[in-house]
């Protein structure tokens, strides 16, 4: 049964200062790095989602890993469709964008294609030390609410896909109508033409930017798992944080058997499924990963 668990992101502030993950000879990025893949043989990065990520870290990355570590890369924001500041563009980039570098937050309409076609580039060259030594895993776009079930969002979709060629890529969308009213086979199916991996979701029910588990496969080579928590009370919290309050949720034991036995079913015929803990307030991803794993016996 070949499920690797693992947690987004490994540097969260709140882990780091809770003191009960890292030990306390692990106080540099090097050090929390290599003590992580002690634990864990999968980790998700979250840092490429707000801004893009870097040849040289990619590298170091691999080099404080194992060769058996895996790490999933999440899509930088822009590509998605959520709002970025040009702040976090490269500054070439920035220059070459004019009066729209000016404005407070940008969308993906909102730059040339050729320049969208650079950044695609510089995403790739980045990703491509990880992909050299074996670590890179899956790449993850995280669609943003707005990004809705019908041709604009499909087309979208199949848009980030085509860049990705050449890459394992995972989908989750964030808006119900994905997958309400019977919608769920057709999204399946559409996942499968492009072949990507879909993304299975726990998460609070009952809200427009929510979507439902659906625990299904639509890659020939696995499945993707995350799990943001159940904190209905903060998923929409005005002014919230991720981190202390939207994902600011403990898994009990019960939750995690469940859970265990749909990772099964999904592993049955000797797939990958990657399961990401996203409820990261102090080191509550890392404890219910620890818990998931003695309870799958891996």
């Amino acid at each position: 049964m070949p499920v690797l668990v693992g947690t987004a992101s490994w540097t969260d502030k709140t882990l780091i200062d809770c003191g009960r993950f890292y030990p306390p000879h692990a106080r540099t990025p090097e050090g929390r790095l290599r003590h992580y893949a002690s634990v864990f043989p999968l980790v998700e990065v979250d840092s490429s989602y707000y801004a893009m990520p870097t040849p040289a870290n990619a590298q170091r990355w691999a080099e404080r890993t194992p060769d058996t570590f895996t790490m999933n890369v999440k899509s930088f924001r822009l590509f998605t469709g959520h709002q970025t500041s040009p702040t976090v563009l490269h500054k070439d980039i920035q220059a070459q964008l004019g009066p729209a570098a000016a404005r407070r937050q940008l969308y993906y309409k909102d730059v040339p294609p050729a320049l969208r076609d650079e950044l695609w580039r510089r995403f790739i060259e980045a990703l491509a030390p990880l992909k050299a030594a074996g670590r890179l895993g899956l790449v993850h776009f995280q669609f943003p609410p707005w990004v809705r079930c019908g041709a604009a969002g499909r087309s979208h979709v199949a848009h980030c896909v085509e860049h990705m060629a050449g890459h394992t890529v995972s989908v989750e969308f964030r808006h119900a109508s994905w997958f309400a009213g019977g919608q769920a086979d057709e999204t399946l199916a559409f996942e499968r033409d492009l072949a990507v991996v879909h993304t299975v979701v726990d998460e609070p029910q009952g809200f427009d930017n929510s979507v439902p588990a659906v625990w299904a496969r639509s890659h020939p080579a696995g499945a993707l798992v995350r799990l943001h928590g159940r904190n209905a009370g903060t998923w929409n919290l005005p002014g919230g944080t991720a981190s202390s309050d939207r994902f600011n949720y403990d898994y009990p034991d019960n939750e995690l058997e469940g859970l265990a036995a749909n990772i099964r079913q999904l592993s049955l015929d000797g797939v990958f499924t990657h399961v990401v803990f996203n409820n990261n307030m102090e080191d509550q991803g890392q404890r219910n990963a620890k818990s998931l794993m003695a309870i799958l016996g891996i």
